[in-house]
């Protein structure tokens, strides 16, 4: 386990299986992290990247970057942030859970890293057996950005019922129709799943829907019309009435400030805490069902805004994206 004040294990995708980067069998160094007193019995929470970053690549390893404690050359690039730090693996209370780096090389073309995260998914389906088999009762959540929600959503196609309680998707790189098979199989019915969408994601939705074949011909990505199902939900974190009424309800997330942007779902001011509230349990899935409004803003409302009835708020031109 990563020597630091925060209670995080380190595993690597290698061979299409979870590996602990500490070295030694994968089932002791469950055990081991899981006795950890700061853990207590908080969730584990497992935390997937998405394109260009991979295990021991200076500058692009996720243990080393955004699922540390202190992202290294986080001044050089504002979107290393510590994905666990925001998560409450800091606390100072016990049973903060554990919070789990999942690495997979995702570096090299799109098309190669839209491959290759269906055999991450298989590790983490592994994974996810695992922790369940070391202590049936504790919550897994999973929690990934861009390519690592595709990751989850294979993971959820190849497990078993009720082997992951949350699954986050922030800005998901992955089809329409992908999403439901995997909903659709024995983990997906069971678990709780949340899109986390937003129009500032359109640019890279449409280049993955020109580059990459969809499974199903016409299908299109999650972001273009989300997810719909009894145990599926769809925020639109771009959306003026669902943040306010969000707010309304005592989680406050700031307004999108740019047109274009893939990582907003996890550098947004208050979207972690809004995800903790979560997987924590302090806000349930019924609870954020009745909040969120049924409407959502079209495709291209934010390059567009005057032609956007509901264009997100906040909006201020921006050339960063």
């Amino acid at each position: 386990m990563e020597l630091s004040t925060m209670p995080v294990l380190r595993i690597t995708v290698r061979d299409g299986a979870p590996v602990p980067e500490a070295g030694g069998p994968l089932d002791a160094a469950i055990r081991t992290a899981l006795r950890d007193p700061r853990v207590g019995r908080g969730p584990v929470t497992l935390m997937v990247h998405g394109f260009k970053y991979a295990p021991g690549v200076a500058g692009h390893c996720p243990h080393d970057t955004i699922f540390s404690e202190a992202p290294r050359a986080a001044g050089a690039d504002p979107r290393l942030v510590s994905w666990p730090r925001h998560l409450g693996a800091v606390r100072a209370e016990a049973d903060r859970g554990l919070h789990v780096s999942v690495g997979w090389p995702a570096r090299g073309s799109i098309w190669q890293a839209y491959r290759g995260a269906a055999g991450a998914g298989a590790a983490l389906a592994s994974l996810v057996a695992a922790f369940r088999a070391a202590d049936p009762v504790r919550p897994v959540h999973a929690i990934g950005h861009s390519l690592g929600a595709r990751v989850i959503l294979d993971a959820l196609a190849r497990s078993e019922r009720r082997s992951l309680d949350w699954a986050i998707l922030l800005a998901p790189a992955e089809f329409s129709a992908t999403a439901r098979a995997a909903l659709a199989s024995p983990a997906g019915r069971s678990a709780r799943v949340l899109a986390v969408t937003s129009r500032e994601n359109d640019l890279f939705d449409l280049l993955l829907e020109l580059f990459v074949p969809a499974p199903r011909r016409g299908d299109a990505v999650i972001g273009r019309g989300g997810l719909s199902a009894p145990n599926a939900l769809t925020l639109q974190l771009d959306h003026r009435d669902t943040l306010a009424a969000l707010g309304r309800a005592g989680h406050r997330v700031a307004p999108a400030t740019r047109r274009i942007c893939h990582w907003s779902p996890y550098l947004r001011a208050g979207a972690f805490t809004l995800y903790r509230a979560l997987l924590e349990g302090r806000l349930s899935f019924d609870r954020l069902r009745t909040i969120l409004p049924e409407d959502t803003d079209p495709r291209w409302a934010r390059l567009r805004p005057r032609r956007a009835s509901t264009a997100g708020s906040g909006w201020v031109p921006s050339p960063q994206n």
